[in-house]
């Protein structure tokens, strides 16, 4: 039986990394994330427009951690909705992708008073266990006892990887935070690679540090000025390379692989901020689009705000229209009668008597979700 990997104590940060084999990666990772901040940089309201994307990260990230639901099962329960198939486990898996996003605002609000630190993660922590499982494993709080990591309910003897002894928790993540901070590190991208890593190694909580390792990844970035705004998606990457990334984490500790673990991690800033950029520029597109087409199709003086409401309710009970668009009840019902017939929304569930009609805006979610999911 291959016996587990130990957290790497005294060996962060590494003293030095092959920073002539990760300069090709460096500069390949700069300059697509430095493409993406500029399309940012050119979208109004960028929070708006791409909050669909917000969500689907949220999705992916705790997706890695064994949920099983999709983003339109979660915008449609959001919603008021009852999706095909819907039981009881997703509805908890949608508890925690709510936590999430809300645990990300939080900290994108703390991060324009003061820089990212062991309490913020801490507050948010506590924000991603409310009332869902690991509600009980001391929300906000360091763990006190040995953890691990490995297939569900395995012993320690059994684990893929053990984080740090719980005796020298507080000495690592007091460490951790004061390499995040520092300001000499010859590249910000390798040095939150390695921030990275290494707050995934310490697994300071009981539960949830898979979810705020990779929130700190957006977080970082908007702190230290290499995004305008903290819409940076990186679960998709890591999803799709689930078995690299968990090998790549268990290489640091095994071997000193942080130059390889760098590369990988720079890799995938570099494939994610190009993905993330042509989604963008489809939503941006989609925008522009729907603006010229909602006024030609209302004749409205509340066309942009049609739009902005569908941008940012992709999916939606057909009250919550005429109630929050802030337009008009009967000006917004005539609108979206017209939306409906036009066959710009997709009714996922037809109003009957009391029950309220809930509808899609079916193009946005397909460039968010990266194909025809709907």
């Amino acid at each position: 039986m291959t016996q587990p990997v130990n957290y790497h104590l005294g060996k962060f940060p590494p003293p030095e990394l092959d920073w002539k084999s990760l300069i090709p990666h460096i500069g390949n990772a700069n300059a697509c994330l430095a493409r993406y901040d500029g399309l940012l940089s050119a979208i109004p309201n960028a929070s708006v427009l791409l909050s669909p994307l917000t969500t689907q990260e949220a999705v992916l990230s705790s997706k890695i951690e064994g949920t099983h639901v999709t983003m339109g099962e979660v915008l449609e329960l959001e919603a008021g909705g009852e999706p095909e198939g819907i039981t009881q486990p997703k509805r908890d898996d949608v508890e925690e992708i709510m936590n999430y996003r809300r645990a990300m605002r939080a900290c994108v609000a703390e991060l324009q008073q003061r820089p990212l630190s062991q309490q913020m993660l801490r507050q948010a922590h506590q924000l991603l266990m409310q009332g869902v499982r690991g509600k009980n494993k001391s929300p906000g709080k360091y763990r006190t006892k040995q953890n691990w990591i490995g297939p569900k309910g395995c012993t320690i003897e059994e684990a893929g990887f053990i984080p740090v002894p719980p005796e020298h928790l507080a000495a690592g993540m007091d460490a951790w935070e004061k390499f995040i901070t520092k300001s000499t590190e010859p590249d910000l991208l390798v040095q939150l690679a390695i921030a990275h890593v290494e707050f995934e190694a310490l697994h300071p909580f009981e539960d949830g540090n898979g979810r705020l390792g990779r929130m700190v990844i957006p977080l970082f970035l908007f702190q230290k000025k290499l995004l305008g705004s903290p819409d940076f998606y990186m679960s998709g990457y890591l999803e799709a390379h689930r078995e690299s990334y968990q090998e790549r984490l268990r290489a640091v500790s095994r071997e000193d692989a942080w130059t390889e673990w760098c590369a990988f991690f720079l890799q995938g800033i570099a494939e994610q901020a190009i993905e993330n950029e042509q989604k963008a520029r489809a939503i941006l597109a989609l925008y522009d689009r729907m603006k010229i087409r909602v006024a030609d199709l209302t004749h409205s003086q509340h066309a942009i705000r049609t739009v902005d409401f569908l941008f940012q309710n992709p999916i939606f009970a057909s009250p919550h229209f005429t109630n929050n668009s802030n337009i008009p009840r009967p000006t917004a019902a005539r609108i979206l009668g017209l939306l409906r017939d036009e066959q710009l929304l997709h009714p996922l569930r037809k109003g009957k008597g009391g029950r309220r009609g809930i509808f899609a805006f079916r193009e946005l979610l397909n460039i968010a979700e990266g194909g025809k999911i709907f």
